[in-house]
């Protein structure tokens, strides 16, 4: 492995546990547990009342409602994004 190579490795596995693991990545791209929480608790809800609704047309609709979470974290990012970059800028 060349020097180049090491240093990207070491980086990633000085943080051993999954709890830090977790926390870095959730403070990396806060919108993707957000979004994904939502679309567990949209289903969980959608099972619950979903009445006489066979199962195989209730999977496909939450297939389409976690394209359209996700589509929509996506968005919330990028907006997020610019907001920060173009709004909060620090004056130079």
């Amino acid at each position: 492995m060349s020097s180049g190579q090491e240093s990207i490795f070491s980086e990633y596995e000085t943080d051993t546990s999954q709890t830090s693991k977790l926390l870095r990545k959730f403070k990396e791209t806060p919108f993707v547990p957000i979004g994904f929480a939502m679309v567990v608790g949209y289903g969980l809800y959608r099972l619950k009342h979903r009445g006489d609704m066979k199962m195989s047309l209730h999977l496909i609709h939450m297939r389409v409602a976690a394209q359209g979470f996700v589509v929509g974290a996506i968005t919330c990012g990028v907006l997020y994004s610019m907001f920060r970059d173009y709004v909060m800028k620090p004056k130079e």
